[in-house]
């Protein structure tokens, strides 16, 4: 019988976002694995899965989660990861690894798999799909991400600012992921594109710390790494505007 290794989204932050499929999911796994840094402090992923499986089925591996500069740090931690983890389906068959927001939206279970699948024959890959920091920041600030005709577009504020600039002179809602340290030049970029009015952002989202903001009282200080903004486009047609 193949290994099985699924990747599941247990979202951003809040417990009662992973849905019913994914709960099941890491319950059915022999073991859960979860990614930490180098630094061993609890992750959002691993809080998460504690709330619906035992901590002596959970296992902690690392990732350079933070490394973005040092490539060949970032994938010796990868490789070592993957050797870990395709230990672990030789001796247990069926591993999940728990990612915050969804498997397949910038989640290190790409990386993972891929390095997995090179190491274990007939691995069977799957993956749950998660509720998104969007999704959740939406839901609890009031935006609308997308009405009618419009586009969404995502982008990772660590591409750089001008990728940001780009997208938000576009027609449609701009989502920004991980632009915490970034701010200032996220709140530039919003006024220079007259987004600036409408645009919320959030971080922590669903745990004590959390924080629901107008992008308007960004200050340029830098914020958690991983903040989200949403930046609507002008919707001046009335209802149904944009259809």
């Amino acid at each position: 019988m193949s290994s099985r290794l699924v990747g599941v989204g247990v979202g951003p932050g809040d417990p009662e976002l992973v849905t019913v499929k994914g709960v099941n999911a890491l319950r059915a796994a022999d073991v859960v694995v979860v990614p930490v840094m180098d630094t061993g402090e609890r992750g959002r992923a691993e809080a998460t899965v504690l709330h619906y499986v035992p901590a002596e089925k959970v296992l902690r591996v690392v990732f350079a989660l933070n490394e973005r500069t040092d490539r060949t740090r970032r994938e010796a931690a990868w490789d070592a990861a993957g050797e870990r983890v395709a230990e672990l389906l030789r001796r247990h068959g069926n591993v999940a690894f728990a990612t915050i927001g969804d498997p397949n939206v910038y989640s290190t279970f790409t990386y993972l798999a891929q390095t997995v699948g090179e190491l274990v024959p007939g691995l069977a890959v799957e993956t749950v799909p998660g509720i998104t920091a969007m999704q959740d920041l939406a839901a609890r600030s009031g935006a609308v991400l997308t009405e009618g005709t419009e586009p969404l577009t995502l982008v990772p504020v660590t591409a750089g600012s001008a990728v940001l600039k780009e997208a938000l002179a576009g027609p449609g809602t701009v989502v920004a992921y991980k632009f915490g340290r970034q701010a200032a030049e996220v709140a530039e970029a919003l006024r220079e594109t007259g987004r600036l009015g409408d645009a919320v952002w959030g971080s922590a989202l669903g745990l004590p710390e959390e924080s629901v903001r107008p992008a308007a009282e960004l200050q340029g200080t830098p914020l958690p790494y991983l903040s989200t903004l949403i930046a609507p486009p002008r919707r001046d047609g009335g209802r149904g505007g944009k259809l």
